[in-house]
């Protein structure tokens, strides 16, 4: 990656509650499937990506591009996304 992937607080909350696995995040940010605006946060975006370990469904990943940094604000799998 050519970037340097950080983790708010509420971030790491939210993927150890969740169990969702660091890799999958990194994995959604590297290769996402699709990369959209968040419609309510200017200049937030979110990443997402199906992940096959999780029967296929999509992990959304919502993140702020910070210089040479990417800067994770919260992870989820979302129920309204289908692969």
């Amino acid at each position: 990656m050519a970037f340097r992937v950080v983790y708010t607080y509420h971030a790491l909350q939210k993927f150890d509650e969740r169990r969702i696995r660091l890799d999958w995040i990194e994995r959604t940010l590297g290769d996402p499937d699709e990369v959209e605006p968040d419609p309510t946060q200017p200049g937030v975006m979110c990443a997402f990506k199906a992940i096959p370990e999780r029967d296929f469904r999509v992990l959304r990943v919502v993140y702020v591009d910070e210089h040479d940094e990417r800067r994770v604000i919260t992870v989820f799998f979302d129920r309204r996304r289908r692969r």
